[in-house]
């Protein structure tokens, strides 16, 4: 075996690249600044609720995530920790922007599944648990908020194991809750971790072992919180899951830990676990291949795109997941879609709006190259140019809005716009069929995205546009060769427009009007997401 490949493969199973999902409100940002406070990626973590006075999340970038307190965008953070590499995705944590992050979660090999102590499961964690499942993905269950008081714990469990139909194996247990919680009991080597309250949240909290035989435990942590220890133990012991390794990398079990990101109480060992839990990246299915992350070939593919990250420059970038092999800064790949060749010149490692030179990476990562504007969400690129990994989805939106500008000399400012934000995700673009792109309409998953749109459209373009709701509420692309756009508006009295690849969409104002027209024409199949097209876009 080569030195070569021997290093290949090291730096492959050093890797581990995951996102965290949750439902709004739950700690997510909160969770991933304190992962880079342990990691040594940041010396403060910056907490959401002392952003305005202090510092911002280090995971938010944009100006309007700093001002609302929340992340709108998926931001990429890679740090060492004990020998691993570890790529984080932080995930939108706004429901609005549930598409990028299905997008994220297909560049991730495994999940951590943030849970509030006291709200239980909530409904964004249910469909970002579904997308999970749908890809098989391991998940690791972290149920945040102990510091406040909160749902009786064994009922917590219960709700997970009934709600998203996965078994639980609680790999440590709280010692206390609310203003009593002091530590966990590590399950798993029988020992108890005790915290102590940094004098900050952004600080690391100090930590010392103890023993549940100790005599003087009782005392240390009181009479009530150990006598519940105690209990919930013996319980755990007699009617728990046991965990079982090889049905959590399969995504049929996860383990659940127990701890405060704000305090920092349990984040300490959660992540140590975690990178002993977490698989090292995973073959990747492209077309009949399936590709070996230590596959002696760089592949990857585009799994976001982001205009305009440093206002200085208006660049464009593309963040593409590496599969496979080994990736090096000035190499020429191909652009699968198109066939075509092009180097690589430009590549850096991103950290929200940070950006280092970046010289070579591996199976796992995730590299941003600059974009010239040939690439898409999906495009895969390769040493060889038959590795082509499956597309993205387009998700059929539920808003819609039809655009007015406000200076009509603006128009080319407006078309750019356009095309790059909804080359973003930011929003889907149709057009009518007879006026192309005279009246173009938005559509979306919630209104968080058309103000997001219209402020980047003002910040980044220079544009002013009014945006006017309109009375749809489902879309449907259309395929078959029967389908005749304005006999399915004369009878259904549905619109039909364009998308930006020219395939025709229907909208409706209502399930009753969908579900009849689907009746009225059984010829023509209605879809409710698509793959993205082989071709380019449709010209102006």
């Amino acid at each position: 075996m080569s030195e070569r490949t021997d290093r290949l493969r090291a730096e492959v199973e050093r890797r581990r690249t995951f996102a965290i999902i949750s439902h709004p409100d739950a700690g997510k940002t909160t969770l991933t600044e304190k992962l880079l406070l342990y990691g040594g990626a940041v010396r403060v973590a910056g907490a959401v609720r002392q952003r305005r006075n202090q510092r911002r999340a280090t995971s938010d970038w944009m100006a309007i995530e700093a001002e609302r307190g929340i992340s709108i965008s998926t931001s990429v953070m890679q740090f060492p920790y004990r020998g691993f590499r570890l790529n984080l995705l932080d995930t939108p944590g706004h429901n609005d922007f549930s598409e990028d992050t299905y997008r994220t979660l297909a560049a991730a090999d495994c999940a951590i599944m943030l849970i509030d102590a006291a709200k239980g499961v909530e409904p964004q964690t249910i469909k970002l648990f579904e997308v999970c499942r749908m890809r098989r993905m391991p998940i690791v269950t972290f149920v945040n908020k102990m510091d406040r008081d909160g749902r009786p714990l064994l009922d917590l469990l219960d709700e997970i194991e009934k709600v998203l139909g996965i078994p639980v194996s609680p790999a440590n247990w709280p010692i206390g809750a609310g203003h009593s919680f002091q530590g966990v009991y590590d399950r798993w080597t029988k020992e108890l971790l005790l915290f102590d309250r940094a004098e900050a949240s952004g600080q690391k909290a100090a930590m010392q072992l103890a023993s549940l035989e100790d005599p003087a435990l009782p005392r240390t942590v009181g009479e009530e919180p150990y006598r519940q220890l105690v209990e919930d133990l013996e319980l755990l012991h007699g009617a728990g899951t046991g965990f079982d390794h090889d049905a959590f990398l399969a995504g049929q079990l996860t383990p659940v830990f127990f701890g405060s990101a704000l305090t920092n109480f349990g984040v300490e060992p959660f992540l140590d676990r975690f990178l002993d839990l977490a698989p090292s990246p995973l073959p990747r299915d492209a077309g009949a291949e399936r590709v070996a992350p230590d596959a002696p070939f760089f592949s990857g593919f585009v799994f976001k795109i982001q205009a305009n990250m440093d206002p200085r420059h208006r660049d464009r970038m593309a963040f593409v997941r590496v599969c496979s092999g080994r990736f090096e800064r000035g190499m020429s790949v191909t652009h699968v879609r198109s066939g075509e060749s092009f180097n690589v010149s430009r590549s850096v490692q991103i950290r929200a709006q940070e950006r280092d030179i970046l010289e070579e990476a591996f199976a796992g990562d995730i590299v941003g190259i600059w974009d010239p504007g040939i690439l898409r969400i999906g495009d895969s690129i390769a040493e060889e140019g038959t590795i082509e990994f499956p597309g993205m989805p387009s998700f059929s939106p539920e808003l819609f809005v039809s655009v007015h500008l406000a200076e009509p000399f603006k128009r080319k400012q407006l078309k750019k716009g356009l095309d790059q934000l909804s080359e973003e995700g930011v929003v889907q673009v149709f057009y009518d069929r007879r006026r192309l792109e005279r009246e173009p309409v938005l559509g979306a998953i919630g209104m968080l995205q058309f103000e997001v749109f219209q402020y980047r459209l003002r910040a980044e373009y220079g544009v002013e546009v009014r945006l006017e709701r309109l009375p749809f509420v489902r879309a449907r692309w259309v395929e078959g060769e029967a389908f005749d756009a304005d006999e399915v508006e004369r009878k259904s009295g549905a619109t039909c427009l364009l998308d930006a690849e020219g395939r025709p969409l229907v909208l409706f104002a209502s399930d009753f009007r969908l579900q009849r027209t689907i009746e009225d024409f059984p010829e023509i199949k209605f879809l409710a997401s698509v793959q993205p097209s082989r071709r380019a876009r449709r010209a102006a």
